[in-house]
Formats: structure tokens, sequence, C-alpha cells
């Protein structure tokens, strides 16, 4: 059973605390828990409007599997980001979850060798994803068989797999595959993200159940102070391939 600190409402003085549930894996430069310190652009813009604010977000890494039943079932957390209204829709269901406006855009789908950019998706047969996430553009080919997934727990071990022809891509934000490629694998042309493959465009969200008021605020800070988030992304690349 997970335990989670239960926080008492602020009182005179002291700043009011909140736990955000945040996901275990590396996504950085977005974000990162896999060492359990979260980092990245995401926690360096939420800290920055908690701070503007006068509230502590204190961080609880999990499982992303874990944290869908912490947050939609257990509802043991204040907030969770990333979010998104697609995402385990079916836990969602007569659960009322608010959500931020996009605190990052991003692209998902598919990176591939230079060899195998521009082939049909009919030819993706073998597809890398990380572990807990779903390939929606490619739902109706899993179901029926034509496409077969093969999960990671961690980016780069995923995207190694694409490298080396065990998979036929990896599907993956393009921002953080670009990141993993260049900084981590130091392999930055070994993949290339191809749009001519399935892909959806969206953004990260700040969700919550017990705080719609909050969520408002943080739509407002968006709004008034597009100049840090601006630096904040530029800071982190978090955009890059995106924008």
């Amino acid at each position: 059973m997970l335990l989670f600190a239960c926080f008492p409402p602020a009182v005179h003085g002291q700043p009011q605390q909140f736990v955000v549930g945040v996901e275990t894996i590396d996504y950085y430069p977005i974000y990162a828990g896999d060492t359990g310190e979260y980092r990245g652009y995401a926690r360096e813009l939420l800290d920055a409007f908690a701070s503007k604010k006068g509230y502590v977000f204190r961080y609880e890494p999990l499982p992303v599997k874990r944290l869908f039943q912490a947050f939609l079932t257990d509802q043991v957390l204040d907030f969770k980001f990333p979010d998104n209204a697609y995402w385990s829709a079916e836990m969602r269901q007569g659960v009322q979850v608010t959500y931020s406006e996009p605190a990052v855009e991003y692209i998902d789908g598919v990176m591939v060798s230079p060899a195998r950019k521009g082939m049909p998706a009919e030819s993706m047969k073998m597809l890398g994803i990380i572990a807990g996430f779903t390939p929606f553009e490619y739902l109706d080919r899993i179901k029926a068989g034509a496409v077969t997934l093969d999960e990671s727990t961690e980016y780069a071990a995923m995207l190694q797999k694409a490298i080396m022809g065990r998979v036929d891509g990896a599907y993956s934000s393009v921002a953080v595959a670009n990141y993993q490629l260049r900084d981590v694998l130091k392999q930055p042309e070994a993949l290339a993200f191809d749009a001519s493959l399935p892909h959806t465009r969206s953004g990260y969200r700040l969700s919550t159940i017990k705080h719609p008021a909050i969520i408002a605020e943080f739509n407002a800070f968006l709004a008034e102070e597009p100049a840090l988030v601006q630096q904040l992304k530029d800071k982190y690349q978090a955009e890059v391939g995106v924008r």
C-alpha cells in the first residue's frame, strides 16, 4: 500500500503544501524522476509557479501505472504531471479531473533509422515503447495483430533497440529522443523522427481532482509569465523538434 504525507491546511506564516505525482522514468529534458529527485523543465516551471503563489510542492515519483492508480483511483495525490484527458481514459470515467493549459507542447511519434525513414506504416511490425505508454495511432493495428509492442523501462534502452534493428522503430517524444540520442547515447544521427508515420501533437498538462482553483492560478501564471516560460523551454530545449 502506498503511503503519502497528508499535509494540514496552511496556518498563518506557513506555506500551503501539496503532493504532485510524477513519473519515475527518465524523460529528460522535460522531466525525470528515475533517481528519486525530480528534475528538468517541469520541475523548474512548477517550482517557479509555487514560489510565486507561496506554495510548496513535494514531488512523488511513481511508476506510470501506479501513478494513474494513485491519482485516479486512490485519489491520494493533489496534482499529477504530466497529464492528458486521453491517457487511461477508462480509469477517468466518473472522475472529475481539471486540466491546465499546456505547460509544454510535444510530438509523440516514431524514431527510425535513416534507412527506414519514409517507409510505409505497414512496414512497422515491431514497435518499441516505454512500459505504461500507449501508442494511440497504432491501436487498431496492434489489436489486429499487425504490430507487436516491445516494452522497455528505460528510454536509452528503447532507443538502442531501434538503433540495433531489434525493433522497427521507437515510439517516443521527439524532444526527449533528441536529447537522449545527443547527450546520453552520443549518437545524434542514429535515429530520426519520421513525420510521414502516424504521430500525435499535443501538450503536457498539470491536472487535479482536488484543487481546480489552483489550476486556474497556474493557467494565469502561464499567461502572465510568457518570457519566463520561454526562457525555461530554451534552457532545457524542451520543444526541440516540436516547433
